[in-house]
């Protein structure tokens, strides 16, 4: 993957070497602002890396859309830390980087709050039917059709697949407004919500919530989702292969679902999407958890964990062990 733009000049990375400075680079547009706070006093940062700046590099702070391969890693023999911003390794080859004894370091729960947030607004705004209503008056229909008619969170039922440090977030946002949340997840206690399988949380829920890891086939098929109410609305802020968008498409096409709220894709970006301009259907860029707040908290993480492997420390959220 092509280095970002807009990087800024620095101190040639030759002469921080003989200092005996380290090296850290920044894969993907990392903000040099956000990160240097964080790294040792005496860090020369390298937001946009050449082959030179690679060679020398001890650290890697990684953003989420750019891919660590084994290639990579041979250009960089002194690398001892990925920072891996997010949670998601799949861009990262843990076993090249284990067997090269490189940390890879995540940041969980630096973007949880946001991508709660944002999950729960379209919940709301789909509900609500804020996109429609906002066209129709932008169209000019007011006082010539009749209105959308917005529904109402109290007393809906929403079900929150995957009870972990997003999913909590959501399920309590859906309590602060009176809706009847049932969580599923066969892993973890639901803290006094009502546990319920797959197939129960879409028979009975209105509104239903992804935060659960893909990787494991279609978790709803159209199959599952015939099940459901007519209208269900749906959300997946988590994994795109948790549900198709073919699927969507067939069960928005049908009445099984009355809204769509998605945040991820199946290829990113996505310039044309089966469900863009449909009906009671809203889509973000997989900007959720990018909020101003959520930024600062990851590349903070990430910074901390490289400023603590290159002091010899361990870095707290480790994955594919290279004790």
């Amino acid at each position: 993957m092509p280095p970002s733009e807009g990087a800024e000049s620095l101190a040639p990375p030759v002469a921080a070497q003989s200092a005996g400075s380290p090296v850290v680079v920044g894969l993907g547009p990392v903000d040099p602002a956000l990160v240097r706070p964080y790294l040792p006093a005496d860090t020369i940062f390298v937001p946009d890396p050449a082959g030179g700046d690679l060679a020398l590099a001890e650290g890697a702070i990684v953003r989420a859309a750019y891919d660590v391969d084994r290639a990579l890693l041979d250009r960089m023999p002194r690398l001892r830390i990925i920072a891996r911003t997010g949670v998601g390794v799949e861009r990262v080859d843990v076993d090249a980087a284990r067997e090269r004894g490189i940390a890879v370091a995540v940041t969980p729960g630096s973007n949880s709050r946001a991508v709660a947030e944002g999950a729960f607004a379209m919940i709301a705004s789909l509900v609500k039917r804020v996109g429609e209503s906002n066209a129709f008056v932008a169209c000019g229909r007011w006082g010539i059709d009749p209105a959308p008619v917005p529904g109402d969170l109290f007393g809906l039922t929403l079900a929150v697949l995957g009870y972990g440090r997003i999913g909590r977030i959501i399920a309590g946002f859906g309590e602060a407004f009176g809706m009847r949340v049932i969580v599923h997840d066969p892993f973890v206690q639901a803290d006094g919500f009502e546990n319920v399988s797959l197939e129960d949380a879409v028979r009975r829920a209105d509104a239903l919530t992804l935060h659960l890891p893909g990787g494991g086939g279609e978790l709803l098929p159209l199959e599952l989702l015939r099940e459901a109410k007519p209208g269900l609305v749906l959300v997946n802020c988590a994994r795109a292969d948790l549900v198709s968008a073919a699927t969507l498409e067939q069960a928005l096409v049908s009445g099984i679902l009355g809204g769509v709220g998605l945040d991820v894709f199946e290829s990113e970006p996505a310039s044309s999407h089966p469900l863009a301009g449909m009906p009671g259907v809203l889509l973000s860029p997989h900007t959720s958890g990018l909020s101003a707040g959520a930024m600062a908290a990851t590349f903070r993480m990430a910074a901390e964990a490289v400023t603590d492997v290159l002091a010899g420390r361990y870095a707290t959220f480790t994955v594919g062990d290279a004790r």
